[in-house]
């Protein structure tokens, strides 16, 4: 019985914290990793380019490439966020080193992504529009189910998001259903 207490506990204060992120709403993530994105990217740009850095806009020469929320992927770490805490069965500290490997995974992929975008565009490569869609549509979905498929590797993970929770939650539902009818016999 203490066991299916401490489940449940643990599925509470999971899908808690789940639930009081989205209502902070996604501006969270991008508060976060704004600055984790753009410094780096400036950082990166001002090794080949002479580079000034406006808000969120870096001025090369004569362009002007603007970082806009998109970019900063915010909804991918939202993402990776539910898929880590839908999960069961997994240890406090393994779970906190899962979601920095996948959130600094996520992290260091971007910023390449938007150096090397901004590297095509500022050099006047003529497949920059199709590798930027590319990165935009597939690439984004493609990093993210890569980077959580690796982290579930890495951490030897064997549950299933959110299966795994209603699985368990409907089995103990049941089991409670028997119990309360052999006490009716």
């Amino acid at each position: 019985m203490k066991r299916s207490y401490n489940q449940i506990k643990d599925i509470f204060l999971r899908y808690s914290v789940l639930l009081i992120i989205g209502v902070i709403g996604i501006n969270f993530f991008y508060t976060i990793f704004s600055p984790l994105t753009i410094y780096p990217v400036f950082f990166l740009l001002s090794l080949f380019f002479n580079v000034s850095l406006i808000s969120n806009v870096f001025m090369i020469d004569n362009f002007a490439i603007e970082i806009i929320g998109a970019c900063i992927a915010g909804s991918a770490y939202s993402l990776l966020l539910i898929l880590n805490l839908s999960v069961p069965n997994i240890k406090i500290k393994q779970r906190i080193k899962l979601l920095l490997f996948s959130f600094s995974s996520l992290l260091i992929i971007n910023i390449l992504r938007i150096f090397i975008l901004s590297v095509l565009f500022v050099q006047g490569i003529s497949f920059f529009d199709i590798t930027h869609k590319l990165f935009w549509y597939a690439g984004s979905t493609i990093f993210v189910v890569a980077i959580w498929f690796t982290g579930i590797k890495l951490f030897k993970i064997k549950e299933i998001p959110f299966y795994s929770d209603i699985k368990y939650l409907l089995a103990l539902r049941k089991n409670t259903k028997k119990t309360k009818r052999s006490k009716k016999n």
